[in-house]
């Protein structure tokens, strides 16, 4: 067994090869703590040259063991990885995937199991470190090295591979991959923060990743496999000149188009055509070369598309390099939900709605920390229409959870707390038609349903993608890419934030690693196009409704006793129950604290409740007036019921100034009248004062 402890930052961390899953091609255990992930790496043999893409598949699974507990619900055994999970496994994902050869193209899974849990410290980025150091250590052909971390920022002060404590209150979560040249991946959420924040904290987690790099390249030499060979075998000279030449007459005319269905429908017949002439020159052979023939025509069609960027100075739909596609917003547009707005920017469109529940409406999510409970929920959904494909309905892919995640970090940073709005809020993002940044227009629609729904956000948060060409020494970065520069580019960048900074980031790349230099300019260019887009919601929605929708649940919350709680509920839950029922509303009470949440969609339904529950619970306070019932008279005074089980007396020389012969001059058994509370005796005795009450004024 090999085993080394890497210090990154002021971190230990235990890497160890060799004792455990020995069959497969390359196996790591990281060790943190008491945080234990064993992370695998296997190809597939074969050279995967049949194959048209990277069929790349990483698993993140956590043990529910490793924090020394079963799981919750009927089945007692991990099934289906959760949302969490999947997040985890895009980041390793999209941390490893740009570092793999082009013509790579064997079947390749990456496994990464959490065995051992510690709170303190995170199995997430030990994952990635595991893959890089697995992936050098085989014979896989990969790129690295590559190194990840989490990174918050506290105190003015950068933390690599924080606490759950360092995490807390922090400015700045981020989780940041990259290589010895740069900046390989990044997602993650801030408290709007700077651009130069940013860059600062990729600057130092470059910095701080270096004794990793330089253990990895030791491993390499000292206990890594030979690198398998890619077999490539091209097409004929002669034939692959053939393709060139047919692309060069038919593709440089069919870039352009105002909209994606003219340039889809251009390149298609071109394609089309060419492929035609190639089959009548070519007969029989052209079946046996076809696959290939296609993959130069793709690779032609890619070549030509950044060509038409870099020497027109301009993009395929007729923009400039910072130009943002046309904005449409029309709020309010469903009619019966809490808040809606159609939010489309070019050809991409999101029809966004906000629903307002309660707190039993929460979201319950098992973790290796425990259950949480999430008040804020951002569901987003890419129907087969969007971009006029037929497809069966499927649950939620990783990329349906990766976008709506991104989205919900962008807009709970400026959520009011519970405390002031204490709704669980829904948000519902279903692109209706796509080409390009839908997540970013899902951050646009939600902010804008929000506001449409009369929650009180801090601030409007709107979000927008940035891409990239580099071609030899030419770099262009493009603001509010399109489907097509998205696919055929080097970068997809994405930024949320509002006019102060930053909420939410996440960033891949196909070159490799990206430079400081262009991810200044990204962020430079993304920050002038945010304010662009602010301006235009702002338009739409000057500010939060000033009212919740008709449809909407009204709250009414507040604090009784605990010791008054029984009261409340009643024996066997009569009487919330005859409460619920009465005056059609939901009453949540917390047992620990006492806190009493009353939801109605009618607001007088809503204040009755609310009294009824007062006068079950209530508890009276001196100096205050109330209404109370006479319940006896005698010679002495009267018992009056303020609350139930709660009375008090009012002497009879307290219904006048004057002398009083007769309480029944005053009052009758079964009156309403308004009290005063003079004081509670030690015993709980309540003294009340008619007279004052009224005000009636002293002789």
């Amino acid at each position: 067994m090999e085993q080394a402890t890497i210090k990154i930052g002021n971190r230990d961390i235990v890497f160890e090869t060799g004792e455990i899953a020995k069959q497969a091609h390359g196996s790591i255990v990281v060790k943190h703590k008491d945080t234990v992930v064993l992370v695998t790496v296997v190809a597939e043999e074969n050279d995967g040259q049949d194959s048209d893409f990277f069929p790349l598949t990483v698993e993140y699974r956590e043990k529910m063991a490793a924090a020394g507990r079963i799981p919750g619900g009927f089945v007692k055994r991990e099934s289906r990885p959760q949302e969490h999970e999947i997040l985890a496994s895009r980041l390793v994902d999209r941390s490893i995937r740009p570092l793999f050869p082009e013509a790579f193209c064997s079947e390749t899974q990456v496994m990464a199991t959490v065995f051992s849990y510690d709170p303190d410290a995170d199995p997430e980025p030990l994952a990635i470190l595991g893959a890089a150091a697995a992936l050098t250590i085989s014979d896989i052909p990969w790129n690295g090295p590559l190194g990840g971390i989490r990174l918050s920022r506290k105190n003015n002060r950068f933390i690599a591979l924080p606490t759950m404590e360092e995490k807390k209150d922090a400015t700045m979560d981020l989780v940041i991959s990259c290589s010895q040249e740069g900046l390989v991946m990044l997602e993650g959420e801030s408290k709007e923060v700077t651009e130069k924040e940013v860059l600062d904290g990729i600057l130092f987690t470059q910095k701080v990743l270096q004794p990793f790099f330089d253990f990895l390249k030791e491993w390499q030499t000292k206990i890594g496999k030979p690198k398998r060979e890619i077999i490539v075998e091209p097409l004929p000279i002669e034939i692959a000149e053939q393709v060139k030449e047919l692309a060069q007459e038919y593709y440089p005319n069919s870039i352009c188009g105002s909209d994606k269905k003219t340039r889809y429908t251009q390149l298609t017949k071109a394609t089309t055509t060419i492929c035609e002439k190639l089959e009548e020159a070519l007969g029989e052979q052209y079946v046996e070369l076809e696959k290939k023939i296609k993959s130069l025509l793709e690779e032609q069609k890619h070549t030509f598309f950044r060509r038409y960027i870099v020497e027109n100075k301009q993009r395929a739909d007729g923009r400039n390099f910072t130009q943002v596609r046309p904005i449409t917003i029309k709020t309010g547009w469903l009619p019966r939900n809490h808040g809606s707005v159609l939010f489309t920017r070019g050809e991409t469109q999101a029809l966004v709605s906000c629903t307002l529940g309660t707190p039993a409406d929460e979201q319950i999510v098992e973790t290796l920390s425990g259950e949480t409970r999430q008040r804020f929920m951002l569901h987003y959904n890419f129907p087969p229409y969007s971009v006029g494909e037929v497809r069966g309905a499927k649950n939620p892919g990783r990329r349906e959870i990766g976008h709506g995640f991104l989205a919900s970090r962008a807009l709970e940073e400026v959520l009011p707390a519970p405390e002031d709005f204490p709704y669980t809020i829904r948000i519902i993002s279903d692109i209706t038609e796509s080409n390009g940044s839908s997540s970013m227009a899902t951050v646009c629609g939600g902010c804008l349903a929000l506001m449409n729904a009369g929650v009180p956000i801090r601030n409007t948060v709107a979000g927008i993608a940035m891409g990239l060409i580099q071609e030899n020494d030419t770099t262009i970065v493009l603001t509010d890419i399109m489907g097509e520069e998205d696919h055929l580019g080097d970068m997809d960048f994405k930024v949320a934030g509002s006019r102060v900074g930053i909420t939410a980031l996440q960033m891949d790349n196909k070159i490799g690693s990206l430079s400081a230099e262009v991810l200044e300019q990204a962020l430079a260019q993304a920050k002038e196009a945010r304010f662009h887009i602010l301006q235009e919601m702002e338009k739409a929605q000057p500010s939060v409704a000033s009212t919740l929708s008709p449809f909407a649940p009204r709250i009414k919350m507040f604090t009784i006793r605990k010791d008054r709680i029984r009261d409340l509920i009643g024996p066997g839950g009569k009487n919330i129950q005859e409460i619920q029922e009465t005056f059609n509303v939901k009453v949540d009470v917390e047992s620990n604290t006492g806190k009493v949440s009353i939801f109605c969609a009618n607001e007088a339904q809503l204040q009755e409740a609310y009294e009824k529950i007062h006068y079950l619970t209530g508890e009276p306070e001196v100096d205050k007036c109330y209404q109370g019932e006479v319940v006896s008279i005698k010679q002495f005074g009267a018992f009056v019921r303020l609350f139930n089980n709660v009375e008090g007396l009012v002497h009879i020389s307290e219904f006048d100034t004057k002398r009083v012969e007769n309480v029944t001059d005053y009052v009758q058994e079964g009156d309403k009248i308004m009290v005063k509370v003079l004081g509670v005796d030690r015993q709980g005795k309540i003294r009340l004062s008619y007279r004052e009450a009224l005000n009636v004024p002293k002789e």
